[in-house]
């Protein structure tokens, strides 16, 4: 069996070139928001620019003091105005240039750009939030289809580290890792409430990927590791582990959304570490297993070939208190693999979830693509579609609307 990390190959004298049906959301369809006041956010906003080939008319500035770790409610108000104005109607999802602010007010900044501003989404005390109506979503369309953007920072203290967040993104997409996942039951009860979940990892995953279920409070010198939840103030070794690009790694904390702070361990730590996604809690959230990712929804949709902001923020019920941080546009799932049968090749991809669709042919790359197959029935658990003999050059695999 033959894993694609991109969507050309070889096979015998051929080159083929398939285009897999819609996944998650593309670079066309997310804004990059610099502040133009900020050195560090125009230089990590060029660089990621480039690497994700971004439209000219999807670089959004903005203007604000750098530096700060609060916004207030009117100083965001005014950047807010300013950005919903800009922002095209096909923008599905925001990607934030800069480390500080992660919060404004009682809300994550990344929660107040993707849901507006309004106290509903903050707590006083122990208390419930407004719930996240892209929750669990089957969605690749978040604006389009809920009314909000979901927004991820990327974050870094110096662009060195920013540069390797984003390559370490890009390396990661159509790899399709076979990475272990590592959920740890601390020592902590109380920041271990998660481990409710874990069986449900378990029982989805199945033997997709190696999943170790540990009592422990941390893992040292451990490779391949692809996902890593746990719970503490401070997470010991995480600079021992080797993260593969794409990784997603946070610890349920109250303070772990505070990038700057030192009182509890900077979810920042988990990127430096080498994790290419993290999320922690800009307020106290006590610990309500609903302000924080669930862990097998967020493996779930990230294998189900979405990118790494959809497949994060579809895991938090509750995202008011929570900044999300990382590679928005890792994708590691949305490859595929071929496999030599009888009648021709088979070819295999998590973006092929349950449904009907349309099979195209074409002899160059700009078409014009003729259709060979209409209802092509892909059932749950077998995600494939036969490419019968002779093989064409390029293929378009589209999902039939119903």
């Amino acid at each position: 069996m033959l894993a694609l990390s991109s969507a050309c190959y070889s096979v015998g004298s051929q080159s083929l070139v398939i285009d897999l049906p819609r996944s998650g959301i593309s670079a066309s369809e997310l804004a990059l928001v610099v502040n133009e006041l900020d050195p560090l956010s125009i230089r990590i906003a060029d660089y990621y620019r480039e690497q994700r080939q971004l439209p000219d008319a999807n670089i959004i500035r903005v203007a604000f003091t750098p530096g700060k770790r609060v916004l207030s409610e009117a100083e965001f108000a005014e950047v807010k105005l300013a950005l919903d104005a800009a922002t095209p109607d096909h923008i599905q999802a925001y990607a934030l240039a800069w480390t500080a602010p992660d919060r404004v007010d009682c809300m994550s900044v990344t929660s107040a750009f993707a849901l507006g501003f309004d106290k509903s989404w903050c707590a006083e005390g122990c208390r419930a939030t407004r719930q996240n109506p892209y929750f669990n979503s089957a969605s690749t369309r978040p604006w389009t289809d809920h009314g909000i953007r979901p927004a991820m920072l990327l974050a870094a203290q110096d662009f060195e580290a920013a540069k390797k967040l984003i390559d370490r993104g890009v390396r990661a997409d159509g790899r399709m890792p076979r990475g272990n996942i590592y959920l740890l039951q601390t020592s902590d009860q109380r920041r271990s409430v998660r481990s409710v979940y874990f069986p449900a990892v378990q029982q989805w995953v199945g033997g997709r990927l190696p999943v170790h279920w540990e009592k422990a409070d941390s893992i040292r010198g451990k490779s391949n590791v692809l996902f890593y939840f746990t719970g503490l103030a401070q997470v010991p070794d995480i600079n021992t582990n080797h993260y593969l690009p794409g990784a997603i790694a946070d610890h349920l904390t109250s303070a772990g959304g505070n990038l700057s702070g030192d009182r509890q361990m900077s979810a920042l730590r988990w990127l430096e570490a080498g994790a290419t996604g993290s999320y922690g809690t800009v307020v106290e959230p006590c610990n309500f297993t609903t302000k924080f990712p669930h862990p097998a929804i967020v493996i779930a949709r990230y294998l189900l070939a979405n990118t790494l902001i959809e497949a994060y923020w579809k895991s938090v019920a509750m995202p008011g208190q929570g900044v999300f941080i990382g590679e928005p546009l890792a994708q590691p799932f949305r490859g595929y693999k071929l496999r030599r049968v009888q009648r021709g090749w088979m070819v295999s991809s998590p973006a092929l979830g349950a449904g009907s669709y349309r099979l195209e042919v074409a002899s160059g790359p700009d078409g014009p693509y003729r259709a060979i197959a209409d209802e092509v029935l892909v059932l749950p658990m077998q995600p494939e579609i036969l490419l019968a003999a002779p093989l064409a050059r390029y293929y378009r695999i589209s999902r039939v609307e119903r």
